[in-house]
């Protein structure tokens, strides 16, 4: 598979987009003449610039409103295009796509379009070229590719081919019939891939420009385009072209990686000929998370661990060599890092006290390596003493680490590098049992990544998008899981400066675990036996919503008003939760899920986040 980045895509001067299309791994690029036309340098110096950095520029584009013109505008735009030509042979390029029509004025009668677009490819076979036609979704007559099709198939000529592009294609709610039946291979001229979030589609131009995404990152098709596409037997460039505003806000490096990534992971989702009989992408198969780590420094670090002591956790084990410590209770386990020539310190300096690391059990530590560096994810070189434990790692959310630990090893990680401490093994905690989901929250530019950087290297699923309304505006959250649930990791955003997710980001100082969840089998047990000072408190209001919207017995109301502890019901089962007020940027919730309910107590989301921005004021 040959890959491709539209120059549109990513933020930058061309210089810095071309660098970074060719660091993220991609073959080619093609270039934006906005961005061309704005750079102070020759097409010449450009062409010298992407050969020296071993890209091939595949395409010079957009070239708009070429067909259907009245006289006077139809000789313009055939005198625009010969210069224009001049320029993609100083680039060294002998592609040019064109996008349909969007003027009132231009007409639609099909056979005058095709004898304007025969007239330009003629002037493309003199100079070696090929043009591409391509239907915008808001084009006037031509919007669907099946009438670009019809269009192109009227032209008739060698030097004019298909644009395909997925966004236009299923923004128009267009199905793969025409692709799969009709068009030949030879005469797709190029194929940009692009995803989004499925909208009500009232404004095609507003959609485009806004909300594209890279493939996997969205909710359209792509992967069955890309299969009928490798059943064709199509082998040329399979080109980004992505209009999105965080897109273009953000590091141009970490979005190139990004689209390099959507790219692996779309080519991994399908077969062409040639490849069905090789072996299968194996996607790693996460099993829990074995561990999370807290950089802890100073009087703020000792804030923290005392809430913890409040949940039931005793610091059980230390570390044989190192200034760590191991809290533990049930099947959780809680790393509290002092060392201070470590990762642990680096990010307290940058964030204070937090989550720097999680710790996955996965069934095949080397299978997952493999895949994170397939997915251009960056490894972490780990510093282990003699006879310690390396546990390999890579770059996670913000500056924050992922550790692979072998789901089916002999031994527990803490066997090897940590010893008991004394007197502590008769202490049962308060009946927490489980991490039930850890949130992060990244800012508005690094949503989509966060969630794909899951879903592409572990496989996790990316579940619908809940909007959560906080008394500031509006926090977004989607899901990430794995197969069976067991390892889930709600990531949040928002465009509102003073909602609850970008204060963390402000006090945190990036992005971040803000909530970690404790699963147990009886909340009004473990509640009982925790120490309340630090439990966030539920206005009374609530209690009299629930049991009135709910018909919750009077008594069970007063059992949950007691102790603070919210509840939510669906089809599948029963949630029972509750929160500590916010330490360090993080807060910790208690959770009970009753038979099969796999939310989140989304209903709830607003009073919590309206008591806790209450909580900041004091």
């Amino acid at each position: 598979m040959k890959t491709a980045l539209a120059t549109v895509t990513i933020s930058g001067t061309l210089k810095e987009k071309l660098e970074a299309a060719a660091a993220a791994g991609f073959d080619g690029v093609e270039i934006f003449e906005n961005d061309l036309t704005q750079y102070e340098r020759s097409p010449r110096e450009v062409r010298k610039m992407a050969d020296d950095l071993g890209l091939e520029i595949i395409a010079l584009q957009p070239f708009r409103d070429m067909e259907g013109m009245p006289e006077r505008l139809r000789q313009q735009k055939r005198e625009m295009l010969k210069r224009k030509m001049e320029v993609a042979h100083e680039l060294g390029t002998s592609r040019l796509l064109m996008c349909s029509n969007v003027q009132s004025y231009a007409s639609g009668d099909r056979d005058q379009c095709a004898a304007d677009l025969r007239f330009l490819a003629e002037m493309a076979e003199k100079e070696g070229m090929t043009l591409g036609y391509e239907a915008l979704a808001w084009g006037y007559h031509i919007a669907d590719y099946m009438d670009a099709w019809d269009l192109v198939k009227r032209t008739d000529h060698p030097n004019l081919g298909i644009n395909l592009d997925t966004f236009h294609m299923y923004s128009r709610g267009n199905t793969l019939d025409c692709l799969r039946d009709e068009i030949p291979v030879d005469k797709i001229a190029l194929v940009q891939i692009a995803d989004a979030p499925i909208m009500p589609r009232q404004d095609y131009l507003t959609y485009s420009r806004h909300s594209r995404c890279f493939p996997g990152q969205g909710d359209m098709p792509v992967v069955e385009f890309l299969q009928v596409l490798k059943d064709k037997g199509f082998d040329d460039y399979l080109s980004h072209e992505i209009f999105n505003d965080e897109f273009r806000s953000s590091s141009p490096i970490a979005k190139a990686i990004d689209g390099m990534r959507s790219l692996i992971w779309l080519d991994d989702q399908t077969v062409s000929k040639e490849e069905t009989k090789t072996q299968p992408v194996t996607v790693p198969d996460v099993k829990d998370i074995e561990f999370i780590e807290f950089a802890v420094e100073g009087e703020s670090g000792e804030e923290l661990i005392k809430t913890l002591a409040q949940l039931g956790f005793h610091e059980t084990h230390k570390h044989v060599s190192k200034n760590v410590s191991l809290m533990r209770q049930g099947n959780i386990n809680l790393i509290l890092n002092r060392e201070p020539a470590s990762q642990a310190h680096e990010h307290f300096q940058k964030h204070g006290v937090s989550v720097c690391a999680l710790g996955f059990s996965t069934e095949n530590v080397k299978e997952t390596l493999r895949m994170a560096e397939r997915y251009r994810a960056e490894r972490f070189a780990n510093q282990a003493g003699p006879g310690e434990l390396n546990i390999p790692a890579i770059r996670g959310i913000g500056d924050s680490l992922v550790y692979l630990v072998g789901a089916n090893s002999r031994y527990r990680f803490f066997d090897v590098d940590f010893v008991e401490i004394e007197g502590i093994k008769g202490e049962q905690g308060v009946g927490l049992t489980r991490v039930d989901h850890v949130g992060q929250t990244v800012s508005n530019v690094d949503f989509l990544s966060a969630g794909f950087f899951y879903k592409s290297i572990f496989g996790f699923e990316i579940e619908p998008r809940q909007d959560l309304p906080d008394i500031h505006g509006l926090v977004v959250s989607r899901t990430a899981t794995n197969k069976d649930k067991s390892v889930r990791i709600p990531i949040n955003m928002t465009n509102a400066r003073d909602a609850s997710a970008e204060r963390f980001m402000k006090k945190a100082g990036g992005s971040g675990v803000h909530q970690i969840a404790f699963a147990c089998k009886d909340i009004f047990a473990a509640v009982k036996n925790m120490d309340q000072e630090k439990q966030l408190p539920i206005p009374d209001n609530y209690y009299r919503d629930l049991e009135a919207r709910l018909g919750l017995e009077p008594a069970l109301v007063k059992k949950l008003k007691e102790h603070n502890i919210m509840y939510d019901e669906n089809e599948a089962g029963a949630f029972f939760h509750c929160y500590t007020e916010e330490i360090c940027g993080v807060f910790f919730e208690v959770v009970q899920r009753v038979e099969g309910y796999n939310n989140y107590g989304e209903a709830n989301a607003y009073v919590r986040l309206a008591s806790q921005a209450r909580q900041e004021l004091k």
